[in-house]
């Protein structure tokens, strides 16, 4: 992996939950960087040679792009958004497990957490077709 700290793999993950909300507000060239060096995984010196342009100036491209994906869920917030909807999705599933087998109830509750995983896969479909 070539990015270099303790939770590298953290950060490529969040990096590309946030690539998948954020990429329509991205330029080409940052959508390119970030998906050469996070999603599949090139380092800085095969980005700069496919590019024609020098490792630190693809660094500077990566980071800046980076921080404006950071930016942008700063301001708007939809991965926390999704996070918390995940949560709160298992926790309804957790829930409805409990529940006897055939009983209305559990079958409510598993359709409701299937009625809002619906609604938020349309979430995120209208923000990367039309942008945030």
């Amino acid at each position: 992996m070539t990015v270099r700290e303790p939770d590298a793999l953290a950060k490529t993950n969040r990096i590309n939950m946030l690539i998948d909300f954020y990429e329509p507000l991205l330029t080409d060239k940052q959508r390119t960087f970030l998906k050469y060096y996070f999603h599949d995984d090139f380092t800085l010196g095969e980005i700069a040679a496919e590019s024609g342009i020098s490792r630190q100036a693809v660094y500077e491209h990566v980071k800046r792009a980076s921080l404006m994906l950071e930016s942008y869920e700063e301001k708007l917030g939809l991965l926390a958004r999704h996070n918390s909807l995940v949560g709160w999705i298992g926790k309804l599933e957790e829930t409805a497990g409990l529940l006897p087998e055939n009983s209305e109830a559990r079958m409510r509750l598993l359709e409701i957490a299937e009625g809002l995983k619906q609604s938020e896969q349309i979430g995120k479909t209208v923000v990367n077709e039309h942008g945030v």
